[in-house]
Parts: structure tokens; sequence; C-alpha cells
């Protein structure tokens, strides 16, 4: 492997790696952000907690639209510039947070500043993550597209985790008052250090040779529909939908689930949540691999398969009066098994789409799939649970999307893994 793709395997891990870290930061400081910015007068600490969270739970909804925006954007100037772009408007935005005036010193003004700053990261995450994987794949060497696209998801895993440390680093070393006070900043600030490092990386890249072909003249690229290209799209969704669905119910929202509808500990919760996103990154990078030797369509399916089986009777074993042990090997072999899934999959839509349209269109499936059945996964769950009494919800809603998405990813070609990307583009 030359020095090429792999400096831009680096440059391209790197935004992604500061996008998930903000978005686990956020999460994680959900009660401190809301004392400090959504403590309104004359509410409830829990009005608090819910407006914290309709504001980390907005910013899914503008990525969509930062999807198209910039994969438009990426798709006629660029991948290169396109990525510093949005690097640039993310790092400001996450350090804006932390540089924030907070409710007792601004007022109402503070929330709504900050509600502003979430949506605006929604739309420059919505911009990353199509040019991410374009950049990866296209420089990725022959048979090698999956083990590259695999590092977009394990710098997700990597961001999660990066997340919980700093956080829980602060809190071991200022404590929950020094948290709430001024501690609670650091992380947001982190972000601009982390951010010069991957310009710098990014600024350094020259644009990837599939995009610079397609602008050739002599060269005669295949340019879908806008029929076509939302066909796929739609497709794309089909098959990320269980991703997305089981992703977020195993490694996002599970210690409020096993909170608020088993009674488990804060503690226990909060083990069980690492130990899920520690599964989930073990199994990214082997399974990308994997895919680059047997195809993405037995991989993946496998993966909707093991969900589609196993769901539930992980789920009764965290329901089950066992021992802690068991219930952490339950969570972390529903990672792995999530992990296996978000290994292929960026290859995999990446594959789907030509190059004149690849950053718009795997940028618009991925973050309308993440949209609808990531960030609505919470809501759904808990009204469902609310309504129903029935605590097995989670499982059920995971194992409906695998039903669809299994059916959807059946329709993969077994050969695109040893295609070439513009052999694909025609089929």
């Amino acid at each position: 492997m030359n020095s090429t793709p792999r400096k831009a395997l680096v440059a391209a891990a790197a935004g992604n790696f500061i996008e998930w870290y903000e978005f686990a930061v956020y999460g994680f400081l959900a009660t401190i952000m809301a004392q400090n910015f959504f403590r309104l007068e004359g509410e409830t600490e829990l009005t608090g907690i819910i407006l914290t969270w309709a504001s980390f739970a907005i910013s899914f909804f503008f990525r969509p639209l930062g999807a198209l925006i910039f994969g438009r954007i990426g798709d006629r100037m660029g991948r290169k510039p396109t990525l510093i772009m949005v690097l640039v408007l993310m790092t400001l935005a996450t350090t804006a947070i932390g540089l924030m005036p907070t409710y007792a010193m601004l007022g109402v003004a503070a929330p709504l500043l900050l509600t502003l700053l979430r949506i605006l990261q929604g739309l420059f995450a919505g911009g990353e993550f199509g040019g991410a994987v374009a950049l990866m794949t296209e420089y990725a060497p022959p048979g090698r597209r999956g083990w590259y696209g695999a590092w977009q998801s394990f710098t997700v895993a990597l961001g999660l985790l990066g997340g919980i440390g700093i956080v829980s680093l602060l809190v071991a070393t200022v404590g929950e008052a020094g948290l709430l006070d001024w501690a609670w900043r650091i992380p947001f600030l982190l972000a601009l250090p982390l951010g010069l490092v991957a310009l710098w990386l990014r600024l350094h890249l020259e644009e990837t040779p599939t995009f610079s072909d397609a602008q050739h003249p002599a060269q005669a690229h295949y340019t879908p529909s806008a029929r076509e290209t939302c066909k796929a799209i739609a497709l794309g969704i089909g098959r990320l939908m269980v991703w997305s669905a089981a992703g977020y119910t195993f490694l996002v929202i599970m210690p409020g689930y096993l909170q608020t509808s088993l009674h488990t500990g804060m503690q226990t919760a909060l083990l069980m949540a690492l130990l899920s996103n520690v599964g989930f990154a073990l199994t990214i990078l082997p399974a990308g691999w994997l895919s680059d030797r047997i195809g993405r369509r037995r991989v993946m399916v496998s993966a909707a398969v093991m969900l589609l089986v196993l769901t539930l009777p992980l789920l009764k074993v965290l329901q089950a009066d066992v021992a802690v042990a068991v219930k952490g090997v339950a969570v972390l072999l529903a990672g792995a098994v999530v992990g296996l899934l978000a290994g292929p999959g960026p290859a995999m839509l990446s594959e789907m789409f030509p190059t004149r349209v690849r950053y718009t269109g795997l940028g618009v499936a991925y973050s309308l799939s993440n949209a609808i059945f990531s960030g609505c996964a919470g809501l759904i769950i808990t009204s469902l649970i609310k309504q129903t009494g029935n605590v097995d919800i989670p499982a059920w809603y995971v194992m409906v999307t695998a039903v669809i998405s299994i059916g959807a990813l059946m329709t993969l070609r077994p050969d695109d893994h040893r295609r070439a990307l513009d052999a694909i583009e025609e089929k």
C-alpha cells in the first residue's frame, strides 16, 4: 500500500472521529447541559432534561439536508475541498458550544443559541459522512474497499469511547461540582486542536483519482437520472435500516432502557453501554476485511439474520436475574453483531452510487436512515413500552427492521466487492 491511500484514510478518519467524539460528549453531558442551559424559570428538572435531549435529537433531522447540500458541492467541486469546508465549520460550531454563556448569564437566549449550534452541527455532520466514505473507498487499492470503508465505522466507535473517556476523566479529576461549574466546556474546546490536526492532514491530500478521472472531458462516466438516484437512496435506506435501529438501540439508548424499564442501577447500566460499544469496535475492521474476501452480501445478511434470531434471547438475558457478567457477555455480543454490519456498510453504500453522485447519494441514504431509525428509536421504543407495558419492545423494533433489511440486502450482487467502482456504476 503506497503512502497516498494511507494518508487519505487517516485524513478522512480524523474528521469522522471528531464528529462522533462530539456526539458522545453532548450525550454524556446531558444532565450537565440541562442544568446550565435548560433549567428554565418555573420549569421542573425533568423538563430541562427533555429539552436537552430535544436539542440533541434535532441535529439528526438536519443531517439529510447537510448531506444533500454538501454532497452536491462535493460531487461538483471535489471531495477534498468539501471535506475541508465541513471540517472547519464543524470544528468552529463545536468550539462555540464550549464558549457559550449559560442560561444564568444570558437568559432564554442561551438555550436558543445552543440549539442553533446543534442544528448547524447536524448540517455539517451530514456533509462529513458521504465525503469521508467517498474519499476512503475511492482511494482504496483493488480488493480493499471493505477494509478502507470500515475505518469510517471504526472511528465512530473510537469517538463514542473517546467521549466516554474524557467525561469520566473530568468527573474523576474535578468532580461533578467542577464539571457543572466550568469543566463541561473542556470537551467541546478540545475540538479546536483536534480539528486543526485533521485540517492539516486534509490540506495535504490530493483529490481522489476516481473523481479527477470523472471530470476529464475525454472520459465517459455514467450519470444517473434523479429518479434512479432516488431509487438507489431508498434501497440504501432499506439495507441500512437494521444497522441504524440496532446500533442506536444497543449502543446509545441501552442505559436509559435498563434504568427506566428494568430498574437497573446507573453504574451497571453504564457498564453495559461500555461493553456493547467495545463489542461494536472489536468486529468492525475484521468484518470489513472479511467482506473483501467473501462479499458484502454474505457478511451483512448473516449479521442481519443473527440480529433477527438473537435479539430477543439477548434481551431476555438482560431481564433475567442472572450475574452481571452474564449480562455483560450478552451486550458485548449484541454490539459485536452490529459491528458486522458497520464494517462492510460504508463500502456497500459507496458501491451503490456512480462517481458523479456518490458523495450525495450515500450521504443522504445514511443520514435519512439514521434520522428515521436512530433519531426516532428512543421515542418509538419508550412510547410503545409506555402504551403496552411490554419490555420486549426494543427486541421487536430491531427484529422488524432486520426482516426488511434482509430482503434489501439480498438484492446485492455477490461480486461487487471484486469489481472496480467504474464497472459497478453501469450495472
